[in-house]
């Protein structure tokens, strides 16, 4: 996959361009993806995505639900083959025209555009659907309103699976992301208190603007840099039994029958299903029970 983050002429020389901001690349951005996939592969056309980034404290409706490098991951795995994705500030204060002149026609090259019904553009988000299609109407350019994605009767959305995600609801924000939450962070030292008590964890810090699931114990499914894939149970919260702090919230996972070094990689961390709210422990020995438990379910789980 092409990944540019500057807009300027010629990425492509024709494309069906995917348009949103795909926050969670799920359902609904998929069935955008898959329309202009389909429409690229029959008019022997590139599939390209445009999308942008957004300072790590900033966002359009809420937290970020996935990494930069996740959504890039999961946009290549929908069929994407180029993706323009520049900062917002970059083309912000672009008009509605001079957004379909520079980026979809200069840039990629676009014959025809795919978005759902609820796409804006343009400074100050001037553009609608009905606009896209009559300025690309004047340019050639087909223009694909595609309907939005429902599961279980509602719209599924950005804000939908970050309501999901603040519950604990695994099943259902996995369903609609079409693939398991993750997070993919470096492995830091920490206080050295699990392999010290007989259970070592990684120890992963979200970073600033990535939405954090509830805190709790959760059934986690782990893979490491050369590919492995192990069961885990994932801690995710401010560790009660051994830290007065409640603001310092960390993400522990405890990978069963793991003895080697992971300091300085990026484990992929699948959260699969919520098991039970952070607490504290009276004594180490009922934190150890706990842990051991988790790990059980995380095994039973997988191994069903």
């Amino acid at each position: 996959m092409q990944w540019e983050t500057q807009i300027r002429p010629g990425l492509c020389a024709q494309s069906a361009v995917a348009l949103g901001y795909f926050d969670g690349v799920h359902l609904g951005h998929r069935a955008v993806l898959s329309a202009a996939r389909a429409w690229a592969q029959g008019h022997g056309a590139a599939t390209a995505v445009f999308t942008f980034t957004l300072p790590p404290h900033a966002a359009l409706k809420g937290a970020h639900i996935l990494q930069d490098e996740e959504k890039r991951s999961r946009l290549s795995a929908c069929g994407a083959e180029v993706v323009l994705c520049p900062p917002f500030e970059a083309f912000r204060a672009l008009s509605c025209e001079a957004f379909v002149a520079q980026v979809l026609c200069g840039a990629l090259g676009a014959k025809a555009v795919f978005c759902g019904p609820n796409f804006t553009f343009g400074s100050g988000r001037a553009g609608d659907a009905h606009l896209l299609r009559k300025l690309c109407a004047a340019r050639g350019i087909e223009v694909h309103v595609v309907p939005l994605a429902c599961w279980q009767g509602q719209v599924v959305s950005s804000t939908r699976i970050r309501a999901a995600l603040a519950q604990g609801d695994m099943p259902a924000v996995n369903v609609m992301l079409a693939q398991p939450y993750a997070v993919s962070l470096p492995v830091r030292h920490g206080r050295g208190n699990g392999r010290q008590w007989g259970f070592p964890t990684i120890n992963q810090v979200y970073p600033g603007g990535l939405l954090v699931p509830r805190e709790g114990v959760y059934i986690s499914r782990v893979t490491l840099a050369d590919g492995t894939v192990h069961p885990g149970a994932t801690g995710l919260g401010s560790r009660p039994t051994v830290n007065d702090d409640a603001t310092k919230v960390t993400c522990e996972t405890f990978i069963p029958g793991f003895t080697g070094d992971l300091y300085g990689t990026d484990p992929v961390v699948e959260f699969h299903a919520y098991l039970s709210p952070s607490k504290k422990f009276d004594t180490l020995d009922e934190l150890r029970e706990c842990i051991d438990h988790a790990a059980q379910r995380a095994q039973e789980y997988f191994a069903e």
